[in-house]
């Protein structure tokens, strides 16, 4: 089905089409930029779903546009998860539901996720994984305004090698045949073949699985899949196309070859090291870390309904994921917030700042790297990550200081985005 088509469905099961409206917000303890502190006592003027002015003291602002009184607040920018699956949800019976569910049905199932995951005060995300049809649909849906949900920048499905994390696993050989996608390369002629493709088909980014990974059911282990010269076709294309690519990759060997193919990032990095943090830094190449994904992995060894080999993988990597970002952290590496949500359950993402702070982040950074870091990773700085006049209107407050306690951003109590309020809480 088309594209239209599925965000015309999605838009059934919400009422109208959202509109910004002009506000004015006083802003008790405002974290416009994270990591320059707080300014006390702030006006924000909202027209249009943009920022038009922030300033000292509590102004009246225009006549009759209404005041949303934050003062005994902390206000904050959106946050921004660089790494989810919005159109999916792992536990029990996801390996049947992939035969049961259509596109159209994964549209539905995203919209909802989609909204948790905004009223958990990420106003922007990044999709790094699912099926064209269905997160590309979701995506402009949200655009429009006739799906609540944060603002997306969608990979699609991810390129990736017959066999390898990403293809289809686990099933007979004929189910399979059936559903292996345009995704699936061999060859650097036939990696850019693939690359071509999702750009055609609407990718904003380009995603690879430069390694195994822990969710596909095979043992094909953890290291590199792509050769060298299928990394760097593949770069070179998505990069000819203004795209952007980021690489799944848990192997230190998968790694540091697709820094080396000059990746724009890494998600998970279980096995980064020394020279390999000295090759983010040579490359300015950014981190996706997802410890989240791997404390949720973790819970699920003993699990049935979790395959075996994913189970033995689990078991390895997950443990390990909290202290590779404290090596990252402590070397200096650019680090973008990110989940892998749908791993996690959507609108739990937040988890993932209190793993961080274990890390060795301040509360500061960890905000900072949901919000400045990841803005810039996502190629929407211009238009998010602080507050400050011309970006989006995207604002949330909690009612105690999250950089005394970083918890409190697992329950945001004021969402705006493009100056649509979504949630208030009294």
């Amino acid at each position: 089905m088309k594209r239209f088509g599925l965000a015309a469905l999605a838009a059934v099961a919400f009422a109208g089409i959202a509109t910004a409206q002009d506000a004015v917000i006083h802003a008790g303890y405002l974290l416009a930029t994270p990591g320059d502190g707080y300014l006390r006592k702030q006006t924000i003027i909202v027209e249009d779903g943009r920022i038009v002015s922030v300033e000292a003291g509590y102004k009246p602002g225009p006549k009759g546009v209404p005041v949303i009184n934050l003062r005994d607040a902390y206000v904050l920018p959106g946050l921004i998860d660089s790494h989810v699956h919005i159109t999916s949800e792992s536990g029990p019976g996801e390996r049947i539901r992939a035969f049961e569910e259509t596109t159209v049905d994964q549209a539905f199932d995203g919209a909802g996720y989609a909204h948790k995951t905004l009223l958990a005060g990420f106003t922007t995300v990044q999709d790094v994984g699912g099926s064209n049809d269905s997160v590309f649909g979701l995506r402009d849906a949200i655009a429009k305004g006739l799906v609540p949900g944060p603002r997306m920048r969608a990979a699609g499905q991810a390129v990736s090698v017959t066999g390898g994390h990403g293809d289809i696993n686990g099933y007979a050989p004929d189910v399979m045949a059936l559903f292996t996608g345009t995704n699936i390369c061999n060859g650097a002629d036939d990696c850019r073949r693939a690359v071509r493709q999702q750009v055609k088909e609407g990718a904003d980014v380009i995603k690879i699985t430069a390694t195994g990974g822990v969710m596909s059911n095979t043992k094909a282990g953890l290291e590199q899949q792509f050769t060298d010269d299928e990394l760097e076709a593949i770069v070179e294309t998505a990069h000819s196309m203004g795209r952007q690519v980021t690489a799944h990759a848990h192997g230190k060997g998968g790694i540091e070859s697709a820094l080396r193919a000059g990746i724009d990032s890494i998600e998970h990095g279980t096995y980064l090291d020394d020279e390999t943090i000295a090759l983010f830094k040579e490359h300015n190449a950014t981190l996706v870390p997802t410890v989240l994904a791997g404390a949720t992995v973790s819970g699920w060894v003993d699990e049935a309904w979790f395959p075996e080999a994913s189970r033995q993988k689990a078991a390895i990597v997950g443990p390990l994921m909290q202290d590779m970002l404290r090596r990252a952290h402590e070397g200096g590496v650019n680090v973008a917030f990110g989940t892998d949500t749908g791993v996690s359950k959507h609108g739990d993402n937040a988890q993932e700042f209190a793993l961080m702070v274990g890390a060795g982040f301040t509360p500061e950074e960890a905000i900072r790297a949901a919000t400045v870091i990841a803005s810039e990773h996502v190629e929407m700085d211009a238009d998010i990550g602080t507050i400050e006049p011309g970006k989006y209107a995207d604002i949330i407050a909690v009612t105690a200081d999250p950089l005394k306690d970083i918890t409190e951003l697992e329950d945001v109590d004021f969402v705006m985005k493009g100056g649509v309020v979504y949630k208030k809480e009294d």
